[in-house]
C-alpha cells in the first residue's frame, strides 16, 4: 500500500541569511578587538558598507538595533559613538515602558526597584571592602552637604546609591538599576513638580551606610525599605 503523500514530512525552504544579525556580530567583534570604550567613535557608514560588503539599509538596521539597546548613539553631523562596551558575548536586557499615568508608572517601577535595591544593600553589607566604604561615605558626605545647602540633592543621591551597588562586586546590580533610572529619568526627576519629593528619606541614607559598614545585611535591607517606603508614600500623597 502506498503511503499517503499528505502524511509525509514537509521539507521547508531554508531561511534567508540574516544579514543584519551578521553585521551586529561583526560590529560587536570590531568593538571588542579594537578595545573601544564608551565615548569612542565607530567607523562611518560608508566605511562599514565597504568593509562588510552590505547595503546601507542593512548597516542602518544593525545601528538601530544597538541604539535600541542603549549601546550606541548617533550624533547628527558628527557620527556614531559607543555608549557602553560590547562584545558578541554581551547579554543585553533593554528596558521599555509605556505608561500613560505618571502615578501608576512610578509605583510599578518602585515595585521592581524595591526587590533589587534591598538585595543590593544586603550583598553590599556582606562584600564591601574598606575601599568601598570610603567611596560610599565620600558620596554620602557630598549628598548631605548639598542637601543641607539646597534642600535637594538628586545627582549626589544617585552617586551614593551607585557606590552601594559597586560595593556588591556584582556588575549586574549597577547595570540594572542604572538602566532603570535612565529609562524612567524623565518622570523620576522632580515628579509632580515637587522639589520636596522623597525629602523625608534623607536621614535613612546615613543609617543605610552605617548598616553596610557594620556588615549587617538585615539592617541594610531594613534601611533601604525605609527609603523606598517614603518614596511610595510621597507618590501616593502627591498624586492625589
Amino acid at each position: 500500500m502506498k503511503a499517503n503523500s499528505s502524511d509525509r514530512p514537509v521539507i521547508r525552504p531554508l531561511p534567508a541569511i540574516d544579514r543584519a544579525r551578521q553585521v551586529t556580530d561583526a560590529l560587536a567583534d570590531y568593538v571588542a578587538q579594537a578595545s573601544l570604550q564608551a565615548g569612542d567613535r565607530l567607523p562611518a557608514e560608508r566605511e562599514l558598507m565597504a568593509a562588510l560588503a552590505v547595503g546601507r539599509s542593512t548597516i542602518r538596521e544593525a545601528i538601530r538595533h544597538f541604539q535600541a539597546l542603549g549601546v550606541i548613539e548617533t550624533r547628527k553631523g558628527s557620527g556614531t559613538y559607543l555608549l557602553k562596551p560590547v562584545s558578541r558575548a554581551t547579554i543585553h536586557m533593554p528596558l521599555s515602558f509605556d505608561a500613560v499615568h505618571l502615578r501608576d508608572a512610578l509605583l510599578q517601577t518602585l515595585e521592581v526597584r524595591r526587590g533589587i535595591e534591598c538585595e543590593a544593600g544586603m550583598v553590599a553589607a556582606r562584600r564591601r571592602t574598606e575601599k568601598d566604604l570610603a567611596v560610599i561615605e565620600e558620596k554620602l558626605n557630598a549628598m548631605e552637604r548639598v542637601h543641607l545647602e539646597k534642600g535637594t540633592s538628586g545627582p549626589e543621591d544617585l552617586a551614593f546609591h551607585l557606590a552601594v551597588y559597586d560595593a556588591t562586586h556584582n556588575p549586574l546590580f549597577r547595570q540594572l538599576l542604572e538602566q532603570m533610572r535612565e529609562t524612567f529619568e524623565r518622570f523620576w526627576e522632580h515628579p509632580f513638580d515637587r522639589q520636596d519629593f522623597a525629602r523625608r528619606s534623607f536621614p535613612f541614607h546615613r543609617t543605610l551606610f552605617n548598616a553596610i559598614a557594620a556588615g549587617d545585611p538585615e539592617a541594610a535591607r531594613a534601611e533601604t525599605l525605609k527609603i523606598l517606603d517614603i518614596v511610595e508614600e510621597d507618590i501616593k500623597e502627591m498624586s492625589k
